[in-house]
């Protein structure tokens, strides 16, 4: 097999793994040979982040996966730029992603929620490019990238027209962690997916304003805005698929102590579809 994976991981696994070994090759050498358009390359790095979450959701280690990888790019980094199979290899890839490169939009389903990404862009009105919705109790969210800039934001209406003070976003933190907690995909909610506090990093929103009409979930006339630093997009982005991000909204009560209501995002396809609206 391509990848090197053994049949204790199952065949799903290891197609899986030769699909992103095939396509971390081929975005290596683009990058250091200039094989395709940047159209193309975008369409092919998307189609290569969405490969390894599916190695991941497969069974496969991030050991494994981190192995495949390394593997890929070393193949890469020994071709020779005009050599006749990597030319080949080359055109397969625009033939393949060619009309993909094109697509304004993508649909990311996951295990218990999904993606969706839209590559239009407005200069005057404030539309998510890639969203995911959720609900919390009585109180709704969407959350994901908006604007020109892919600003990540969370954008909630509450039932009882609670005004939270504050946001954060919670994810785990993978410099001290060897893997994602999972209690797999029976438990209930994605809370069952999310790291606990002390294995995380927590990102502070770093504003909070009234939302866009275009940003509210659906059906809500009002609601708040609030937006994360890039570094926690990045930090979401290196997450294995199948966990959860947490999202808290931090209140005051009439004692002073704080009150906080949680959301949960699913991971999934996130970096493929940052990826594909680049």
């Amino acid at each position: 097999m391509t990848a090197g994976f053994g049949a204790s991981t199952g065949s799903h696994a290891a197609a899986a793994a030769d699909q992103l070994y095939e396509r971390t090759l081929m975005t290596s050498a683009d990058a250091r040979c200039r094989l395709f358009k940047p159209a193309v390359g975008s369409a092919l790095d998307a189609a290569r982040a969405q490969a390894r979450g599916a190695t991941l959701r497969s069974g496969a280690s991030e050991v494994q996966v981190q192995a495949v990888e390394q593997r890929a790019r070393a193949k890469a980094g020994a071709a020779m730029c005009g050599s006749k199979d990597l030319q080949t290899a080359a055109g397969r890839v625009r033939q393949a992603f060619d009309g993909y490169s094109t697509l304004q939009r993508m649909n990311y389903p996951g295990d218990r929620a999904g993606w969706q990404a839209d590559r239009s862009v407005s200069a005057t009105i404030p539309v998510w490019r890639l969203s995911q919705p959720a609900g919390f109790g009585r109180d709704r969210l969407v959350f994901g990238l908006s604007g020109r800039s892919n600003d990540l934001l969370a954008v909630a209406t509450f039932a009882d027209d609670a005004q939270p003070y504050a946001a954060r976003l919670i994810v785990r933190d993978t410099l001290r962690t060897q893997g994602p907690y999972l209690s797999g995909r029976n438990a209930k909610g994605l809370a069952a997916n999310a790291a606990p506090r002390n294995a995380s990093r927590v990102f502070a929103a770093e504003t909070r304003d009234m939302a866009p009409v275009t940003l509210l979930p659906t059906g809500a006339k009002m609601g708040l805005s609030f937006r994360f630093p890039r570094e926690a997009a990045d930090a979401m982005g290196r997450l294995d698929p199948r966990e959860a991000a947490t999202v808290e909204f931090v209140f005051t009560s009439r004692n002073g102590v704080d009150v906080v209501r949680r959301a949960y995002v699913e991971v999934g396809d996130f970096a493929a579809g940052r990826a594909f609206l680049r």
